[in-house]
């Protein structure tokens, strides 16, 4: 008898967890995943910010859920669902189509970044939710301050030194802490021209506190230590625009030549095809609306899990976990012709933020931790939490060094990491006759700038004017983060 086919899309938090949590059930698991890793997302800012390596946030899900004859892994992007005939249809990385069907279907497809509709601002103002984006911000990060110090004119060499966050929760706020200590405290003295005692670090947020899902005094804590860092924290402050040399908020321009996104998230894609499929509602944000087990109305063998479902809980990475392990039970329990368990119910572990070094808030039931008490709690969770013992190893000496030392062992940056993401930016706007054109060696050129050349020889203008190389052993200046005036 063949056994019951469960697809798993997406290999964050809730895909993981459902196929760990469907180990021992006699089902065979397809997890489709558009990276060969999991993210430990949590700690993707430390990427950003030279303290941990990528590998350490990031191991390979065939290491994860090695020696399992139940289990098949596939590398790619569901791209449609097909609840009628029970088929996902998946996309490699080499363009092929490929359909799978399944008897039991869980989608833990993950949210994506959100520019409230100005996705423009994305080449001038990078988000941080993936590897890539983390590279990219680390290579803009440590390139600003080389750029300082090549600078001769004081106004622009400021400019270097000035970077804003668009984004108080979580994300913006340990990415702020971390470039002020980064500029007054890790690099001190290590440049000589670029004076980085007045770097200048600004959050900005529409709302009226920083982390506004944590209780009020954790808040003005996170505020508090902010501000000792000289972090210049500007809040009921919308923004208009971001281009190249700054940011327009409602209180003026600021001239900038480095900023980052952590304002918003939106449904991935996929939950648009899927509400199309299946007839789901969807909310404000995409995420589609399912019922008190986490299927889809009219659709039982179809579970959203984690930030792809509208249950008005938060995009936190244990909300994910526990949707993932109650899909695979409720899976479990009907394979084996026992009652569904009752409706799904979120246990909240809390929410955790570190600002600094010894320095962070806990926000966990009835106790609202800060200072070093909170940071200490918000070291053990993340440890325990990270997956694979060497990693868990390697981190602890890392945030040794930089948290009781100076040093940022992941320092090392290229140009490409900035460059190739905005080429592929441009790539991905282009219509998809001319997106493939470079194969062939053809140029697909829209308008207002220079060429970026791949190995076929083909070009796709980026904007800005100069070029960079897609391929091959030569990479050009790219007018990007402001590289030239």
């Amino acid at each position: 008898m063949e056994k019951h086919r469960v697809v798993i899309v997406g290999a964050g938090f809730g895909g993981l967890f459902a196929a760990k949590s469907l180990r021992k059930v006699p089902v065979q698991v397809t997890v489709v995943s558009g990276t060969t890793y999991h993210l430990f997302e949590p700690l993707l800012y430390q990427v950003a910010t030279g303290i941990l390596s990528e590998g350490e946030v990031a191991p390979p899900i065939r290491e994860i859920l090695r020696g399992r004859d139940d289990l098949d892994i596939r590398l790619g992007w569901v791209t449609d669902v097909d609840a009628g005939a029970s088929t996902v249809e998946v996309s490699a990385p080499d363009g092929t189509i490929r359909t799978i069907p399944y008897d039991s279907l869980i989608v833990a497809a993950g949210a994506s970044n959100s520019y409230f509709g100005n996705d423009r601002f994305a080449e001038h103002a990078p988000a941080l939710k993936n590897i890539d984006d983390a590279l990219e911000v680390r290579s803009r990060i440590f390139h600003a301050f080389e750029m300082a110090e090549l600078e001769e004119d004081p106004a622009v060499r400021q400019e270097w030194l000035t970077f804003v966050i668009v984004g108080a929760g979580p994300t913006g706020v340990e990415l702020a802490g971390q470039i002020a200590e980064l500029a007054h405290r890790s690099l001190k003295g290590q440049y000589r021209r670029a004076d980085l005692s007045t770097t200048r670090v600004i959050l900005i947020d529409a709302v009226d506190r920083v982390l506004p899902a944590f209780d009020g005094s954790l808040s003005a804590a996170a505020l508090k230590q902010l501000r000792r860092l000289h972090v210049d924290v500007r809040l009921n402050t919308k923004v208009s625009d971001v281009d190249a040399y700054g940011v327009t908020a409602s209180d003026g321009y600021l001239r900038a030549r480095t900023k980052f996104w952590a304002a918003g998230v939106a449904a991935a894609p996929l939950a648009d095809r899927i509400a199309q499929s299946t007839g789901a509602g969807t909310d404000r944000a995409g995420r589609i609306e399912v019922e008190p087990d986490l299927t889809v109305a009219g659709h039982p063998s179809i579970f959203v899990v984690g930030d792809l479902a509208a249950t008005g809980l938060p995009g936190v990475a244990q909300v994910a976990m526990q949707g993932g392990r109650y899909a695979a039970r409720v899976i479990a329990r009907r394979i084996a012709g026992r009652p569904a368990p009752k409706p799904f119910k979120y246990f909240d572990k809390g929410n955790m933020a570190t600002i600094s070094r010894f320095s962070a808030v806990a926000d966990v039931g009835p106790l609202h931790l800060s200072g070093l008490i909170g940071w200490l709690g918000w070291l053990g969770v993340h440890l325990f939490y990270l997956i694979g013992f060497k990693n868990k190893v390697s981190t602890l000496l890392h945030w040794t060094v930089s948290f009781l030392g100076r040093g940022r062992a992941e320092r090392i940056t290229t140009t490409q990491q900035i460059h190739a993401r905005n080429a592929l930016r441009v790539v991905a706007m282009l219509p998809v006759s001319a997106a493939a054109e470079p194969l062939g060696g053809a140029a697909a050129v829209p308008s207002g700038g220079a060429a970026a050349v791949s190995s076929g020889g083909a070009a796709a203008e980026l904007p800005g004017g100069a070029a960079a190389l897609l391929a091959g052993d030569q990479v050009a200046p790219v007018h990007d983060q402001g590289l030239r005036r």
